[in-house]
């Protein structure tokens, strides 16, 4: 099938991440691309890619307006763009009747999240929110042993992000650093809007339940940045369990920091991003067991999202490569399933709990429903 990609351009952090994972199973060919806000620069570095001059576009309005009037026309757009863009583009090519896979945050804005949701509803069309880390396969396995009664109830759910590369105060004039401090570009949060995002939805994701109220602090650790630069949130789930989320960009020393701990009314598990393959779940009264990503222990949705043989590193590329594969399944027809990608409405859901967030902060960490 044809992909098109608007933004990710030469200089981006996240655009070579989803050519790659795009293209790992041979099921979509990257044949348009708006790639950069110089329109010069993205027609230079598409046809550079092997897009074809004519569908190397300079902007995504062209694109927009060639690609719809094209019978080889894209089957899917993603939006790698910066936030404040998400929903218009997005909302413009569900409207012209095609597929989108939008980056996080889906939108600034509640309204904005639920206007997409309704756009997509009229549309027909697929709209799905990147969150990309949910197609890890120890991640899928984590939540198929929450949905077959191995946890029991959930009782504790404990996410964190946090990494430290934002912790240089002399990089407050730094153009890929300063515009995730500016509530123009970002909206009403910084660091919990973009990494704590993800381990709130992968908290979600795990669980299957969404997050129904939020206590948060926001705290400006790094003088001179109008938004949170370090979070730590308090929530409340729909069926009465309890979470905690630390999200940071000032934490030095920490990498990545991205793991999920799960406590229920008859096991605990333990997942961390930076080591994928391992799954940590003891019982109730039992010693602690190393799940395996590729082990054939696993349930059939956490296997089939393996692509290589076990002990063997699997990593991002292959987790985003599964959301992919199933856009594709679920845009061609029926066919075997490999885990599910998150939704438009997973991505509204994300947006109206940082919305609650920064209002709880605001209000000295008051409860607030989402």
């Amino acid at each position: 099938m044809n992909w098109g990609l608007v933004g990710g351009g030469k200089a981006s952090q996240i655009g070579g991440a989803h050519r790659i994972a795009a293209q790992l199973d041979g099921h979509w060919r990257l044949a348009a691309g708006a790639l950069d806000i110089d329109p010069e620069k993205g027609r230079a570095y598409g046809t550079e890619l092997g897009i074809d001059e004519s569908r190397a576009y300079g902007t995504w309005q062209d694109m927009l307006k060639s690609e719809s009037g094209r019978e080889d026309r894209i089957d899917l757009v993603t939006i790698a763009t910066p936030n404040h863009t998400h929903f218009e583009i997005a909302s413009a090519f569900l409207s012209a009747g095609f597929n989108v896979l939008c980056e996080k945050p889906l939108t600034m804005t509640v309204r904005d999240a639920e206007d997409l949701v309704r756009v997509a509803e009229k549309s027909g069309k697929i709209c799905a929110t990147n969150f990309g880390y949910s197609g890890y396969p120890m991640a899928i396995q984590a939540r198929e042993m929450v949905r077959n009664g191995d946890l029991g109830d959930i009782r504790v759910v404990f996410s964190e992000f946090a990494h430290g590369f934002h912790a240089d105060e002399s990089d407050n004039d730094n153009p890929r650093i300063r515009w995730r401090y500016d509530p123009e570009q970002t909206g009403v949060s910084s660091i919990t809007a973009d990494c704590g995002v993800h381990a709130l939805h992968m908290a979600e994701f795990i669980t299957c339940q969404r997050i129904t109220e939020v206590s948060a602090q926001f705290d400006h650790c790094v003088d001179g940045r109008a938004l949170e630069d370090d979070a730590l949130l308090a929530l409340r789930f729909g069926n009465g369990s309890v979470g905690r989320l630390w999200t940071s960009a000032i934490a030095i020393g920490q990498v990545h920091g991205f793991g999920i701990r799960v406590f229920g009314s008859k096991g605990g598990l333990s997942w961390h991003q930076e080591f994928p393959n391992q799954l940590h779940f003891t019982p109730l009264n039992g010693p602690t067991r190393i799940l395996e990503r590729g082990s054939e222990a696993l349930y059939p949705k956490a296997r089939a999202a393996s692509r290589i043989a076990i002990g063997h590193a699997e990593g991002m590329f292959g987790a985003f490569g599964n959301i992919y594969r199933s856009l594709h399944e679920t845009i061609a027809g029926p066919g075997p399933a490999t885990g599910d990608f998150p939704t438009v409405e997973d991505g509204a859901a994300m947006v109206r709990v940082i919305d609650t967030a920064a209002r709880s902060a605001k209000q000295g960490g008051a409860w607030t429903p989402v």
